[in-house]
């Protein structure tokens, strides 16, 4: 089957043949429709997982799909030949199959659920990782209704999507953007947008002008040095929390988490749910052939990502 892997870690990732996988026991084989480019998809070629996860070569990237079930392993079965699902590849060996190829084997406890009625398989596939981080995000930290939250890096994937559920339980969301995404930042729910083009004390600004004790919460989902995350930090109330993505340290006095995602069906179940429902609007920027997934690859290293990018399959 065709796939996007690498050869060895650090490698440059590339179209490769490679034998279609057969489910083991528990695990169900999805014929991939869809694929969505995750930060997580390129920072694991680069090996960021090589010492935690075992893992085999070459390793077939990418980690959230959408298509359907093309075969089922022996076992109880969970879902049936022919249906709509999406999820997360979590089952190791690390590259043993990957959202990027035509099939994946999933075990069916994973995170992997069906595919709702009026759901586009394509906007499934974009839901997984960057829906289950938003929600946990909430459910984690002191962000309540009512209160304030400032999202760095809000234009892409999870920001735009921890907007829309923040601002759905009554938060009020500023969120940090560059270039013209204000208009669509604020459709989505934020009550404030500020252009950080222009450098981080127009941010600071806007902040204090809005909230001079600061924000409540903050969740930066971009800085990878501690000094940046600093800088946001500085703009959270006494008593607030700072949470990364990125697994910064927190400069001294602030209450920081460092998040890591624990997706799991049932969650998947309510974000699709609302995005059939037309609660939850997922953005997706591009829609690409597989074969072009290198060279999204490389764009999305070097940030500035607005919503989701999806490759077909």
């Amino acid at each position: 089957m065709r796939a996007i892997a690498v050869s060895t870690f650090g490698a440059e990732p590339c179209l490769v043949e490679v034998p279609k996988p057969g489910p083991a026991a528990g695990e169900v084989r999805v014929k991939v429709e869809y694929a969505a480019l995750n930060p997580l998809d390129w920072q694991t070629g680069d090996g960021a997982r090589d010492e935690t996860v075992p893992h085999v070569f070459p390793l077939v990237l990418g980690t959230d799909f959408a298509g359907r079930v093309d075969m089922i392993g022996s076992g109880d079965n969970t879902f049936r030949v022919g249906d709509p699902v999406f999820g997360r590849v979590t089952a190791p060996p690390l590259g043993r199959c990957g959202a990027y190829g035509e099939y994946v084997c999933v075990p069916q406890d994973s995170p992997i659920a069906l595919v709702p009625s009026g759901l586009p398989l394509q906007v499934a596939a974009a839901l997984p990782t960057a829906g289950s981080t938003a929600a946990q995000i909430l459910s984690s930290t002191a962000v309540r209704s009512g209160l304030t939250l400032l999202v760095v890096g809000a234009t892409g994937g999870v920001g735009s999507l921890l907007t829309q559920l923040a601002a759905a339980r009554g938060t009020a969301v500023v969120a940090a953007v560059r270039g013209d995404e204000g208009r669509r930042m604020r459709a989505l729910g934020a009550i404030a947008t500020v252009d950080t083009a222009s450098g981080p004390e127009a941010l600071e600004t806007a902040v204090r002008d809005l909230y001079p004790d600061g924000v409540d919460a903050l969740v930066d989902l971009v800085s990878t040095d501690t000094a940046s995350f600093a800088a946001y930090a500085a703009l959270v109330r006494d008593g607030g929390v700072a949470v990364t993505t990125r697994g910064v340290a927190a400069p001294r006095g602030i209450a920081w988490a460092d998040f890591r995602l624990a997706p799991t069906a049932a969650l998947l179940d309510e974000l699709a749910s609302a995005a059939a429902g037309g609660e939850l609007t997922v953005p997706i920027d591009m829609e690409l052939p597989l074969e072009k997934a290198p060279q999204a690859l490389a764009q999305n290293r070097a940030g500035g990502a607005r919503g989701k990018t999806v490759f077909t399959v």
